[in-house]
């Protein structure tokens, strides 16, 4: 029996799987997906993490999914079910925002793209997609606009890193340089027309996302032309683990850990793409109650001063040992080489240089708030 027969038919592939199956990929199940995690023949999590850093790498990251909403009242219906101000964006550009249950707290985080004056698509996470679609069709009943579920119609994939826009420019016709960050527009890629292509990303460096048809052929085609013209810019594969560990070290959210059904947005240090002066938006009652009777606790970011990593849901506990918090995201951070982590404390913890245990196999060892994000690009010259 082969490999790929082994993998449970519940669990979903992306039109790249049997490519990454090729390349000797570690795949592992992720949230109902079957993905690689990591690639030796990239060198592994921390080579994979170093690359995208330094130079360049690509993440398949198809198991994403888009919901289009389009129509006379396309834009009423996306203001009313998300947070940040839609109303904003010109046509061609996006912006992070979030869908929140009537509590203020998170159905899951979303980029808004508007496509065209009344089009727009919203990019949302692997493991909530059927979720988001159903709250955002039940939510948008009342509006004159369509709903499509679009997110088994696209393979997405993502470059990164400071050398991506050389990688990419190679084999595009769209100017790059042109593109702003959270912008995107249509153009020629790989020799497919109009691909969308979005300068976005979840690792804290520049890059690229885009949207190719889903189909086997096409998908490793192009990904493969992209490994090929990134050679001499030691492009590499990367997977779920190097994503991970860059995501955390740009201190980007993700959901089930920083965010979730039971995390506000005050909590989650999201204020800024909250709109509370736009109409009125699902959750925008429970928050103006959340911020008037004061936030309980707050994201911040720990660096270990003791021996040991801060894994996801280990406790945060105060100098007497008193459980006071808790670990949403933890790992060593390759690149900083130091081991950090995300951690919710109350108010009274939240000051850079406040100390706090986190409890590693039943021991308290010392922690440090720190400045966050832990790593930030370096600016052009």
């Amino acid at each position: 029996m082969s490999v790929v027969e082994t993998v449970p038919s519940a669990i979903r592939k992306t039109a790249l799987n049997p490519v990454h199956r090729q390349m000797g990929a570690k795949m592992v199940e992720f949230n109902g997906w079957d993905m690689p995690v990591e690639y030796p023949c990239s060198g592994g999590i921390i080579a994979e993490h170093t690359a995208v850093r330094n130079g360049v790498g690509i993440f398949d990251v198809s198991h994403m999914g888009d919901i289009r909403l389009h129509g006379p009242e396309a834009l009423a219906a996306v203001q009313h079910v998300s947070m940040n101000d839609a109303s904003r964006l010109a046509i061609g550009q996006a912006q992070y925002s979030a869908l929140l249950y009537p509590e203020g707290t998170f159905v899951d985080d979303v980029i808004v793209h508007r496509l065209g004056e009344t089009d727009y698509l919203l990019v949302i996470n692997a493991g909530t997609r059927e979720k988001d679609f159903a709250w955002v069709r039940d939510h948008t009943r009342q509006f004159d606009c369509q709903v499509d579920n679009l997110s088994d119609d696209y393979t997405q994939i993502a470059i990164q890193g400071p050398k991506a826009i050389q990688l990419f420019q190679k084999l595009t016709d769209v100017d790059l340089s042109a593109i702003k960050g959270y912008w995107f527009t249509h153009g020629t890629v790989c020799g497919l027309k109009n691909i969308l292509i979005g300068r976005t990303g979840y690792t804290g460096e520049d890059g690229f996302e885009i949207y190719i048809p889903a189909d086997e052929a096409t998908s490793s085609r192009v990904w493969n032309e992209i490994l090929e013209a990134g050679k001499e810019f030691g492009c590499v594969a990367c997977g779920l683990g190097s994503r991970n560990t860059l995501r955390l070290e740009a201190k980007m959210p993700l959901y089930g850990h920083e965010i979730s059904e039971s995390i506000n947005v005050w909590e989650a240090g999201l204020d800024r793409f909250c709109k509370m002066e736009k109409p009125d938006f699902i959750g925008r009652a429970a928050l103006e109650k959340a911020k008037a009777a004061g936030v309980k606790r707050t994201l911040v970011g720990l660096e270990m001063v003791g021996r040991g990593i801060a894994r996801d849901g280990y406790k945060v506990l105060d100098g007497s040992g008193k459980e006071i918090g808790f670990i949403t995201s933890g790992s060593p951070a390759p690149f900083l080489k130091k081991n950090i982590a995300l951690a919710y404390v109350p108010p009274e913890f939240v000051a850079v240089g406040s100390t706090v245990q986190v409890e590693i196999r039943g021991q308290g060892v010392p922690a440090q708030v720190v400045p966050t994000p832990f790593y930030k690009k370096p600016k052009k010259a």
